[in-house]
């Protein structure tokens, strides 16, 4: 997936984000529900998060200097981790404090019929948010399971964004069941439970985003299946591989360091430098994700 696609997904959920919010925090003024408040904040901290993601997007981009040889890749990976916590705090613990708070002193809702227009509202636009970042989702996890793709990607900003849509989605029905329990039967219980669940769920994704940011930031090393295409490549080109370290140094951003052995022991000195060039050009031509590598020739064993 390019990296362009990746930033549209930031793009259309910031836009989705921003308006959902507004409308929930309409709504829950009027009505006084705990669960369309819970879910106005929740959907402020989308907001604010999608920025926090562009802001990483972009100075990753930068290009590698003397201080940052390397280069900035890594600067996305922070943002992400901020975003993590955002969520676990604005997000998440609001929303539990929210629901207790509303469950130890209970009050009448009003104006059901507006809550209830508006999170259908939401979820039409946060479902369009959604099956956007599903399809570059998909584009990218080939046969793998969501949760597999999510704990071997490098693309944070997709990660993110994909399981901050799937929680609010779910939130959104959460939210519409509580809202509606309550109109039916009276009893305000039923909104402040809806707070309460919303408020776990979004504990639990912003606990399991945090332990893939950390994975990126501390170097964990690129999925079995780009390694082995990795392999294939030095394989191809007459080499037997005998270390391979690749991490995720950014979005799209691969390090890789090899040390390989010819096929051919007698092979002379310029001939061996000729065929690690050709080896390194083919491993850019099939992994364009792989912005830097090191190659080690060593003897046969």
């Amino acid at each position: 997936m390019s990296h362009g696609g990746s930033r549209r997904v930031v793009l259309l959920a910031l836009g989705a984000n921003l308006g959902i919010a507004l409308a929930k925090l309409g709504a829950a003024l009027v009505t006084g529900s705990g669960s369309m408040l819970a879910e106005s904040i929740h959907s402020f901290a989308d907001s604010g998060n999608q920025a926090l993601l562009l802001v990483g997007d972009s100075r990753a981009r930068h290009p590698a200097t003397e201080l940052y040889p390397m280069g900035y890749g890594r600067e996305a990976y922070f943002w992400a981790l901020l975003v993590a916590v955002l969520l676990f705090t604005l997000g998440g613990m609001f929303s539990a404090y929210e629901g207790v708070h509303k469950l130890l002193h209970p009050i009448g809702l009003s104006s059901m019929a507006v809550a209830v227009a508006v999170l259908v509202l939401s979820i039409g636009l946060e479902g369009f948010s959604f099956l956007a970042a599903w399809k570059e989702v998909n584009r990218t996890r080939g046969r793998k399971r969501l949760f597999a793709w999510a704990r071997e990607t490098g693309d944070v900003n997709l990660l993110v964004v994909a399981f901050e849509d799937l929680a609010a989605l779910i939130g959104l029905f959460v939210a519409l069941v509580a809202v509606m329990l309550t109109w039916i039967t009276g009893n305000p219980f039923f909104d402040a439970a809806g707070s309460c669940v919303l408020g776990a769920l979004l504990l639990y994704v912003a606990v399991f985003l945090g332990s893939q940011v950390r994975r990126l930031i501390t170097g964990h090393s690129v999925g079995p299946e780009l390694r082995a295409t990795l392999e294939e490549v030095w394989k191809a080109n007459g080499f037997r591989v005998v270390r391979l370290v690749a991490v995720w140094a950014g979005p799209h951003q691969m390090t890789v360091a090899t040390k390989v052995c010819p096929e051919d022991p007698a092979i002379s000195a310029l001939a061996l430098i000729d065929r690690l060039n050709a080896a390194e050009r083919a491993v850019r031509e099939r992994l364009p994700e792989v912005t830097m590598q090191f190659s080690e020739p060593d003897q046969v064993d």
